[in-house]
């Protein structure tokens, strides 16, 4: 078990840790990422939606994949997938470097350029947007998690 640092998730003055990667972990996201000002501000032209894919490597052992539709700051969905959803960008990695980004260890920009990501859609929207992506992560890094591993 670890525990991202910032933050809490209390529920009657308890800490609960969200399991990462899991339904309930990407519900907390957006709902922390809709309270989020700075994300409203910096985000405030994004309009599309994402597929993250989590890929197995140590510690996880099937394919994970979150939509999350963005719209001038504003998270409208973001849900568990089963199966396939179309989206306009795919962001791509292993489990073992989608931990590194939630632990504020891993920039996701700096992530895709090095090649520990892949992206279908418009890289260059992505990057024009690397603030928006930063508040992606620094709410992400909010939340109390349990890995998988």
């Amino acid at each position: 078990m670890r525990r991202c640092d910032g933050g809490s998730y209390a529920a009657g003055g308890i800490t609960v840790m969200v399991r990462f990667p899991s339904d309930k972990w990407i519900k907390t996201f957006k709902e922390k990422l809709n309270k989020n000002k700075r994300y409203s501000e910096v985000a405030k032209d994004w309009e599309g939606d994402f597929l993250f894919v989590i890929t197995p490597d140590e510690g996880l052992k099937k394919e994970i994949l979150f939509y999350v539709d963005l719209w001038h700051g504003k998270c409208r969905e973001a849900f568990l997938v089963k199966g396939y959803k179309k989206a306009a960008f795919v962001f791509k990695g292993a489990y073992s470097n989608w931990k590194k980004v939630i632990n504020k260890e891993l920039d996701p920009i700096r992530g895709l350029i090095r090649g520990m990501f892949t992206v279908e859609g418009d890289s260059r929207v992505i990057i024009d947007q690397a603030k928006a992506a930063q508040e992606l992560v620094n709410t992400a890094s909010k939340i109390p998690v349990d890995f998988e591993d």
